[in-house]
């Protein structure tokens, strides 16, 4: 009989959904083995039943469920709540679910400052009230969903590469733990390092670096990090490579920019990418900011509004 999944998605922008259309003709094979019972990106399944009739959302039970996307409003809690509920594991996917994703950035300030900002400005009259008829409240930030219920399985990304996902379904189905990537970018990468002390200060990316080659390979280029150019690879999982063994943002010649989340689950890419930086002689101070190095990473208290405990 053929595994029951169920896929749903809460703060997301599909992003994962196309990752896994991006199985190709792989997607035949995990059909052979499995039933889609709820996935909103291509069937018509209410949480209210199908005549929006029902007093309470519910979701089919399944073997695996996949929610995708960040928990930013009580709709996205209830619906991950009932994920877990109805299914007998749970896999986050994709960064949003894993570590906040770039919703998160929004952890930097309170609910309060947002909806202020958005719905009232200087050069508007104030309004009586902010929009709430008919929405879901939001909640006082931008979870990853481990923090509001148990996960079994997370795979980050943003998107995840399509190697990943089919790895991770494979393995699950035949009971097996899912061999994915645990080291860094920088572990993967294949330009040129010459070692510590040949960066003097970090320059912003206002013109091409030294690419070494035109062809295809990065293999002749010379490692960004190294010309001045903040890349991320040493504190980010590495995983968008896929099975080519090549980063992706590296081989479109940009520096990484972290979205994998740390190389270790609980990792700080700030913290970790200013250690990297300074222990290897370069200079910090032309940095403008470091908060984009939480881009996207924001959740489990990465990110906070000045002065507060959340």
């Amino acid at each position: 009989m053929p595994a029951k999944i169920g896929i749903d998605w809460l703060n997301a922008c599909a992003g994962c959904e196309i990752s896994i259309i991006d199985l190709g003709p792989r997607l035949l094979k995990v059909l052979e083995l499995v039933e889609f019972v709820h996935l909103p990106a291509l069937m018509d399944h209410k949480y209210y039943n199908q005549l929006g009739d029902g007093a309470h959302l519910t979701l089919p039970e399944a073997d695996v469920g996949i929610i995708t996307g960040s928990i930013r409003n009580e709709e996205h809690l209830e619906v991950a709540r009932e994920m877990r509920k109805k299914c007998g594991a749970v896999i986050a996917m994709g960064t949003c679910a894993t570590h906040g994703g770039i919703p998160a950035l929004c952890n930097s300030f309170t609910t309060d400052e947002i909806l202020s900002r958005y719905y009232s400005t200087e050069t508007t009259d104030p309004i009586d009230a902010i929009p709430s008829d008919g929405l879901p409240a939001l909640l006082d930030g931008c979870y990853a969903v481990d923090e509001k219920i148990d996960v079994d399985i997370l795979l980050p990304g943003c998107p995840p590469h399509s190697d990943q996902i089919f790895e991770t379904l494979v393995a699950f189905l035949e009971g097996r733990p899912a061999v994915l990537r645990e080291k860094s970018v920088c572990d993967t990468c294949l330009t040129i390092r010459e070692g510590k002390g040949k960066v003097g200060k970090l320059h912003r990316y206002l013109s091409a670096p030294d690419y070494g080659t035109t062809d295809d390979s990065t293999a002749k280029m010379r490692c960004l990090l190294e010309q001045g150019l903040l890349c991320m690879g040493p504190v980010t999982l590495a995983g968008c490579c896929g099975e080519t063994g090549e980063p992706r943002c590296i081989s479109a010649r940009v520096p990484c920019r972290g979205c994998y989340g740390p190389v270790e689950k609980d990792g700080n890419q700030r913290l970790d990418m200013l250690n990297a930086l300074v222990s290897n002689g370069i200079d910090i101070s032309g940095l403008s900011e470091t908060t984009s190095m939480l881009r996207f990473t924001g959740a489990h208290g990465m990110l906070r509004p000045a002065g507060s405990r959340r």
